[in-house]
């Protein structure tokens, strides 16, 4: 999923919670700074090592979960298995 590319799910990085490029950095702790009201320019400041693009992906992530709409992301060293 191409426009989803930097969110990562990793079993070894924070318990598997999706993560920004597999980094220590969890997609909900961008989404709750938000939600408290940084800016995306005071999160790049907190977080120098994130880009624009890894909030704004984010921010489609969240949206992609709290629609109707279900998609497997692929968990790194996990096989998708077919029923």
């Amino acid at each position: 999923m191409k426009e989803l590319d930097r969110i990562t799910v990793d079993p070894e990085v924070c318990l598997g919670q999706p993560t920004i490029r597999g980094m220590r950095i969890t997609v909900s702790v961008i989404l709750k700074q938000i939600a408290s009201g940084m800016t995306t320019q005071e999160i790049l400041k907190a977080y120098p090592e994130l880009e624009e693009e890894d909030i704004v992906q984010a921010l489609r992530y969240a949206a992609w979960l709290s629609s109707e709409k279900a998609r497997p992301i692929r968990v790194k060293g996990v096989r998708r298995v077919r029923t």
